[in-house]
């Protein structure tokens, strides 16, 4: 096994390495123990005759993981297999991570992949295998097709996992199960010409996007929950992933005619209809606040009640008229539409309570998390529920 150590400054173009048939790049930040095993596996799981690449892309981790790379690769022998460590001099983000291992590959087929176990090096031939006889460009390790599965996640994990896969799917229009999916392989040519932003930690999303007329498949994996390190997903990370979507969202609008751009119209009236409810919270706040100073003795409940019914009214003519632009203003289909979404908001208030009680008292989530949670859930179905059989529309459309 050969091994060759790069200090990498971010962003810097790198001479490439021999040619090789394929190239495997793993992230790394504080995997020391994780690291020797992760890459004598890789090696255990690749044919034999195959020569191959792996790149370590390590940010220069406080435990040392480059460096007990580096003495890993030097301590063994294999001609075929050559190690490389690229060690950046910080904690850069795993998407420039990962592009900086792409920019330094030297295969035709290229595999991301995680080190901490969670994604199986076993499955890692079948992905090549994909590649090749299905003819595709790009091939995912799907957690959610048949034959697909996650083990050792919490409720939480989970619930952020599902909800990203859902805004990537549908806000960005990717037509794949696992957008999100850590573990993939490609032929490097369908990069020839996209600039990445490397926001996020998600590079998969942006080849999805950026990438056209591209065979994609997808085959099952089972994802397991890393057993020796420590997560790296906390706020940053939620962030960065929201400016990478906004920022692909943004590409795919001037990519494609606005208008005729389905997944653009469905968020600009999901846009409108959330935005209609902020002033709706301000309706009622404000009625219920001046009933009470009007009429003192006025027991505090009614006014509530009055307030929540106004901004039920406010919320409902606004959405008509400027969210789903219906301008037909006859009484008996008014009448209907207005019972239709009154109905609709009193279910979601019922679902966030149901969705809070069963995450705070069931599964012990914080509170402000549980309540953030139960919001978001209540709020989409409230706007498919009214999109849908109050207004008459397509779910997606």
């Amino acid at each position: 096994m050969n091994c060759e150590a790069l200090d990498v400054p971010a962003q810097k173009e790198i001479l490439k390495p021999s040619k090789q048939a394929l190239s495997i790049i793993i992230p790394t930040y504080n995997e020391s123990h994780n690291i020797v095993r992760i890459l004598d596996s890789v090696i255990s799981c690749l044919p034999t005759d195959m020569t191959a690449q792996i790149i370590v892309v390590d940010d220069n981790s406080p435990d040392r993981t480059g460096e007990i790379a580096i003495a890993h690769a030097k301590s063994a022998e294999n001609k075929k297999i050559q190690v490389e460590v690229i060690r950046r001099p910080a904690k850069l983000g795993l998407s420039s991570a990962i592009l900086a291992g792409v920019q330094f590959a030297s295969g035709e087929l290229v595999v991301v992949m995680d080190g901490d176990f969670s994604h199986p090096p076993e499955t890692i031939p079948d992905m090549i295998s994909e590649l090749q006889i299905a003819e595709c460009d790009v091939v995912i390790a799907s957690r959610y097709i048949a034959g697909g599965s996650i083990t050792g996640w919490p409720v939480r994990r989970k619930l952020m996992s599902r909800g990203a896969t859902k805004i990537a799917r549908y806000g960005l229009g990717v037509g794949v199960k696992d957008p999100m999916s850590g573990f993939f392989a490609f032929r490097r040519h369908i990069i020839k010409d996209v600039r990445f932003d490397a926001i996020g930690y998600k590079m998969l999303l942006e080849i999805l996007v950026k990438t056209k007329d591209v065979k994609v498949s997808e085959i099952p994996y089972a994802f397991t929950n890393r057993t020796a390190g420590s997560s790296k997903i906390d706020a940053s990370v939620v962030y960065d992933y929201l400016r990478a979507v906004y920022r692909l969202y943004r590409y795919g609008r001037s990519s494609v005619d606005a208008e005729r751009r389905t997944s653009v119209r469905f968020l600009s009236k999901a846009g409108r209809f959330y935005s209609v409810g902020a002033t709706g919270l301000l309706v009622n706040y404000a009625a219920s606040l001046l009933i009470g100073i009007l009429f003192p003795s006025l027991w505090y409940l009614y006014g509530t009640a009055v307030g929540i019914a106004l901004s039920i009214t406010s919320n409902f003519f606004l959405n008509k008229i400027w969210t789903f632009e219906d301008r037909d203003f006859r009484w008996r289909k008014t009448a209907l539409q207005y019972g239709l979404f009154s109905g609709f908001s009193s279910l979601g208030a019922l679902l966030q309570l149901a969705i809070v009680y069963v995450l705070f008292e069931g599964n012990h989530l914080d509170y402000p998390l549980a309540l953030l949670i139960g919001v978001a859930i209540a709020s989409i179905g409230n706007f498919l529920l009214n999109k849908k059989w109050t207004f008459r529309e397509r779910i997606w459309s």
